[in-house]
């Protein structure tokens, strides 16, 4: 066999099938498909959720923990507030990152009352659970 050198890639030729060689370099031959297949779900096996897992620092733990109680203590506040209604449309949903985007206290006070203007509860809760909510704001 010979290595010919053809723009800048070696090939190998036996003397003997040159020719077939050279025509086949023309037109690249049908290869078979180089992914698997796996058949879905084999062997019935339960399908296992997949997560993604993050390692964070001791600091940034604490903040995540933090920003967790406020929110969870908002979750069961907003709950108690909207106890009294049966239908679930009227679930309020105050995003806290909202919140922190006000700047001006005041305003902050306005766009949470706003959002609880259907509650049921008595203004003096409202405005409990609103005055609450801001103080544990300014601890994030």
């Amino acid at each position: 066999m010979a290595d010919l050198q053809n723009g800048g890639h070696f090939v190998k030729q036996s003397h003997n099938n040159s020719k077939c060689l050279n025509h086949s370099k023309k037109s690249a031959p049908s290869t078979p498909s180089k992914a698997v297949n796996f058949s879905e779900n084999p062997d019935g096996e339960k399908h296992r959720e997949k997560y993604l897992t993050a390692k964070y620092g001791a600091h940034q733990m604490a903040l995540i923990r933090k920003r967790l109680k406020v929110e969870m203590w908002m979750f069961d506040q907003l709950q108690e507030l909207c106890e009294s209604e049966t239908e679930s449309s009227n679930d309020v949903d105050i995003d806290l990152d909202e919140i922190l985007d006000i700047e001006d206290e005041i305003q902050r006070k306005i766009f949470v009352r706003k959002m609880l203007t259907d509650s049921k509860s008595s203004k003096e809760i409202v405005n409990k659970f609103v005055d609450e909510l801001l103080e544990r704001a300014k601890t994030l």
